[in-house]
């Protein structure tokens, strides 16, 4: 199953960006990193929002695929460096 597939062209933008905003977060150690997800599922919902689009609904359902492609991208990359050393 392609979870890509389903996000909207112009909201694949916010992967990499929610990608950023999880680095700094975690070099500034601003929270717990089990609260991590949460925010950027909140700011991936507000970006979404904000970029517009068909309607509030589908742009809700937008920021939780982009901010679920964010956090699954980040964890390959963990777990990728966990398994080699």
């Amino acid at each position: 199953m392609d979870v890509v597939s389903y996000i909207m062209d112009n909201k694949l933008i916010l992967i990499p960006v929610l990608y950023i905003i999880n680095y700094i977060i975690k070099q500034t150690m601003i929270v717990s990193e089990k609260f991590i997800p949460l925010i950027l599922l909140g700011v991936g919902i507000i970006l979404s929002v904000l970029m517009g689009g068909d309607s509030i609904i589908n742009n809700v359902v937008q920021g939780i695929l982009v901010t679920g492609a964010t956090v699954l991208t980040d964890q390959i990359v963990v777990q990728t460096k966990n398994n080699g050393t």
